[in-house]
């Protein structure tokens, strides 16, 4: 079942990328910032999640 929620982060994480590299084109640091965080913080859960899943087979 946690396996669902470690896709689930990792495609909010792919999406705050893309956030990312929208937000460099135009320039907008605030949201350069919010969507960084959201990255980072997004990737670390779900590879922690699907790392803790994995071992746990």
């Amino acid at each position: 079942m946690h396996i669902v929620l470690a896709v689930l982060f990792l495609l909010v994480a792919i999406l705050a990328v893309i956030s990312v590299v929208r937000q460099l084109k135009f320039k907008n640091l605030f949201a350069l910032l919010f969507s960084g965080l959201t990255a980072v913080a997004f990737g670390f859960f779900s590879i922690a999640t699907l790392i803790s899943e994995i071992s746990s087979l």
